[in-house]
């Protein structure tokens, strides 16, 4: 069910999402990622959520990254970009890095967007192992998405439930509704949890895993059995593992550790998902209170159904295999109107004054820094425009004022589709989106040979 052909206005839709968790060892990406990001899939994904852990965060490399984007995030933008997917936002705390993208026509909706980060490894000061988290408002709905990495080797089960219970009790976001991570209506866990196999030895390990029996397994993966006993555990849901655990692998192969340490396979990389429980009457005064009302949950439910959770054993870079989850997360939306309506009455080209007008629609935190920038269809990210405009600089404009606006700077002079985005400073986003338009190729331009010719193949 695509989320662009479901029901009638105010109806239910459902909105495809993809999730890829991948400890990457601090490994260069690979030169392909398309078959990790499922691209053929039908319906196409509405919403990517990558969660990397070992990021390569050498002290050097790590700053070079701050700076200009990690090749990581680089090449996901590379592959999304050209199918029409934007990069929202990122996060990243040394080798932890997690990024969103989504379809452009869901960018007006995306909002309340905050990002935070929990160290716990070395005693919280390097940040080699720790939370992110993003969370945002989808059409109305509140979730968060939690990427972690949590300390390893088998003995060490009782300190992943505190470090995840104390990354739980320490982010915190300016949200009066949904201050900590668990108000919001669904959380995605994921990352390198590094849970093990406990006690079974590793000729039984190997062989069940090998005859596809790892249903045998299942009874001693330390998550497993922590659920038995950790009531914050037990309101987060996890598909079957069915597949091959994704630790400890030679690199560029599918074969497990075959060096002196010979590591026990393990199901490490995980993804687990909670939906709010309903706030229950209590008088106990320790009790937590509902962010929404119960009414409210009954009103717009959000379902979760797991549509694919497996890994990918063809990538070899690290010696983690990705996990993949994908989810139809079914909901009625909230949202049905951009804050900012954008309108170009036709084509632009540089042979001429190139004049918009926008509208805002419904009262928010704009500001005389918000901008709105001219995007090539395929563009990657907010940052990624030919020019910009201020928007009215004098005073912010008020609702329903039909506000005219002028490039000052020169258009592009080759010939192509574009729109035009509003960029929200306070909600550090997209919010509304012009229909695209093309701009001409500038006849000026070409009769002076100063059209460019094209870069790798490339227009620029």
């Amino acid at each position: 069910m695509s989320a662009q052909n479901v029901g009638s206005r105010g109806g239910h839709q459902a909105f495809r999402l993809h999730i890829v968790t991948w400890n990457v060892s601090t490994a260069e990406p690979p030169a392909d990622v398309r078959s990790l990001l499922q691209l053929d899939s039908q319906p196409a994904t509405d919403l990517y959520v990558i969660g990397l852990q070992e990021v390569n965060a050498n002290p050097v490399r790590y700053v070079s990254d701050l700076i200009v984007e990690d090749s990581w995030s680089h090449l996901l933008m590379d592959t999304l970009a050209p199918i029409g997917y934007i990069k929202v936002t990122s996060v990243r705390m040394q080798g932890l890095l997690m990024i969103l993208f989504a379809k452009q026509v869901h960018l007006p909706f995306i909002r309340d967007i905050q990002s935070t980060y929990t160290r716990t490894g070395l005693f919280g000061y390097w940040g080699n192992k720790g939370g992110v988290s993003v969370r945002f408002s989808f059409y109305g709905h509140m979730l968060c998405f939690l990427n972690c990495h949590l300390a390893a080797h088998m003995n060490y089960a009782l300190q992943r439930m505190d470090e995840f219970e104390y990354i739980l009790d320490t982010q915190d976001f300016d949200m009066n509704n949904t201050p900590n991570i668990l108000d919001h209506k669904v959380v995605f866990w994921f990352g390198d949890l590094n849970f093990r196999i406990a006690d079974h030895g590793m000729h039984f390990l190997r062989s069940s895993i090998n005859n596809g029996r790892f249903n045998l397994l299942w009874d001693k993966d330390q998550l497993t059995m922590m659920k038995k006993k950790e009531p914050v555990l037990q309101e987060f849901e996890e598909g079957p593992l069915r597949f091959k655990p994704t630790y400890k692998f030679d690199r560029f192969s599918e074969t497990y550790d075959t060096s002196g340490k010979k590591r026990k396979p393990a199901w490490t990389d995980r993804i687990l998902w909670r939906i709010k429980p309903k706030a229950i009457e209590t008088e106990d005064e320790n009790s937590s209170t509902s962010s929404t009302s119960s009414a409210d949950d009954d009103e717009y439910p959000v379902k979760v159904m797991q549509d694919m959770y497996t890994c990918d054993v063809s990538y070899g870079v690290s010696d983690h295999k990705p996990v993949i989850g994908t989810f139809n997360l079914e909901m009625r939306k909230k949202l049905e109107s951009p804050l900012v309506t954008l309108t170009v009455d036709r084509h632009w080209s540089t042979d001429e004054d190139a004049t918009f007008t926008y509208t805002i629609l419904e009262n928010f935190e704009s500001s005389t820094w918000d901008w709105i920038g001219l995007y090539k269809i395929g563009f990657k990210s907010a940052s990624d425009y030919s020019t910009f405009a201020w928007v009215k600089d004098d005073e912010v404009a008020a609702n329903g004022e039909v506000v005219t606006v002028q490039i000052k700077n020169e258009l592009p002079l080759l010939a192509g589709d574009y729109v035009l985005g509003y960029y929200s400073t306070n909600m550090q986003t997209l919010i509304a989106f012009s229909q695209t338009f093309q701009i001409l190729e500038s006849k000026r331009a070409v009769t002076e040979g100063q059209v460019p010719e094209s870069i790798n193949g490339h227009e620029k």
